[in-house]
């Protein structure tokens, strides 16, 4: 599958021909995300930290851009990231995983190495998992410090040396980054034969069938500007990875949001081409034999916000917005025998912007006034310390949740944005 990257220097979205010389420049960078994270992950790298080009509080001008997009998708991030604490505020802002390059081929003295106590630091630091170890090479030779100059260690070597310590490798054929000119795919099948680990590979990758010809040596491809000049579309390469020799029909899980599983069915290639051209999920109709998007005729449509695929590539996971029930019966979802929505924090998030929205006549909801707010959670929580027994406890924490959500919908707080500063503090 397609990781699409993001690069970011000097406070803007760049790309760069062999890592140097710029080729162009944006500044939407949350429009990019947004668009990127509906077909898979993606990698955003600070340029500016690789090269060093830091404030002396050890910011760039990229810090603030990169923290506001940890969380808008999955998200690797990489850069000069050189030491454990950087790796741990990284993921604690909400990067998926993180990516070390030069600083895994540099021993302590500055000289060339793999070095195994800074992976080992890594590890353990951020766990294994998380872990993605860049092995960038110029003529089969790792190449560190922003690949201007070579660590003398062979590609394959260096890989397998320092498998062990990450979970993924990102190979970068240095000399065709950027120039759109085809990837090396000899040393690629080397390299993949000689690790077992998950590979991603990048550089001079133009087109599809490129792509997808990766994909069955069981490798996935961080592009950059193939995307941004429009040689690759990241739907076709979403759809060309996918493995059609099992099937004409890919099984389509569809989840809402707060995860519950809403309903499962079969999509051709013109049905994910549909999808992706409309935002609302679309299926093969194995019993009309017809195209069908959900909620053509009801109205209940499912409206997509993310796809992503199984390990084997055979099924996806659509999480989608559902504007209604989604079961033909009237039920919320397939798996139920109800029209009611799932309760949760999220849910009762909807009902209160409703209620301010569109206040009925008497509407409690709608009368709350910020002062008035703050007033019943001082309120609401001296009645829970003082409550006694299980069920006094629930009544009070319900009453106190219900206007903590109006104070936080009138200051523009979403339980997603509490959730991931309780997920930050975990993290750290």
């Amino acid at each position: 599958m397609i990781i699409a990257s993001i690069d970011l220097k000097d406070g803007k979205v760049v790309q760069l021909r062999q890592g140097k010389d710029l080729v162009l420049e944006r500044d939407d960078a949350d429009a990019l995300i947004a668009d990127f994270d509906r077909f898979g992950e993606v990698a955003i790298i600070d340029l500016d930290q690789a090269l060093r080009n830091v404030r002396p509080d050890g910011t760039t001008a990229n810090t603030s851009i990169l923290a506001g997009l940890l969380r808008k998708g999955s998200v690797r991030v990489g850069g000069g990231i050189r030491d454990a604490k950087k790796a741990k505020e990284l993921v604690s802002l909400g990067a998926e995983k993180v990516i070390i390059g030069s600083a895994a081929f540099t021993m302590p003295d500055g000289s060339a190495g793999v070095n195994t106590a800074f992976l080992e630091a890594m590890a353990t630091a951020v766990g294994r998992e998380r872990l993605i170890v860049s092995v960038d090479a110029r003529d089969g030779k790792i190449a560190v410090k922003g690949w201007t100059e070579s660590a003398g260690i062979d590609l394959v070597e260096g890989a397998k040396a320092v498998e062990p310590f990450c979970s993924e490798l990102l190979f970068t054929c240095v000399e065709r980054e950027g120039t759109m000119t085809g990837i090396d795919m000899g040393l690629v099948e080397r390299l993949r034969a000689a690790v077992k680990c998950r590979l991603v590979v990048a550089g001079g990758v133009s087109t599809v069938d490129e792509v997808v010809a990766l994909e069955r040596l069981g490798c996935d491809v961080q592009l950059g500007m193939a995307l941004y000049t429009g040689k690759v579309a990241l739907k076709d390469g979403f759809i060309g990875c996918l493995d059609w020799n099992k099937s004409e029909l890919v099984t389509v899980v569809a989840q809402a949001e707060t995860g519950e599983t809403l309903m499962v069915g079969y999509a051709n290639r013109e049905a994910f081409e549909k999808t992706f051209e409309t935002g609302k999920l679309t299926f093969w109709s194995r019993s009309r034999n017809t195209l069908w998007t959900k909620g053509e005729t009801s109205g209940n449509f499912l409206e997509v916000v993310r796809m992503r695929v199984d390990c084997d590539r055979d099924a996806v996971l659509a999480t989608v917005r559902p504007h209604g029930p989604t079961c033909h019966t009237g039920a919320w979802s397939c798996f139920s025998t109800t029209a009611d929505r799932p309760y949760s924090l999220e849910y009762l998030e909807t009902v209160i912007a409703d209620r301010f929205a569109n206040p009925r006549p008497g509407s409690y909801t709608a009368t709350l006034t910020a002062e008035r707010v703050r007033e019943k959670i001082e309120e609401e929580a001296e009645e829970l310390v003082e409550a006694e027994g299980k069920a006094d406890v629930v009544w009070e924490v319900a009453d106190l949740l219900y206007f903590m959500n109006v104070l936080m919908y009138r200051e523009g707080v979403s339980w997603k944005d509490v959730l991931d500063e309780l997920d930050k503090r975990h993290k750290k």
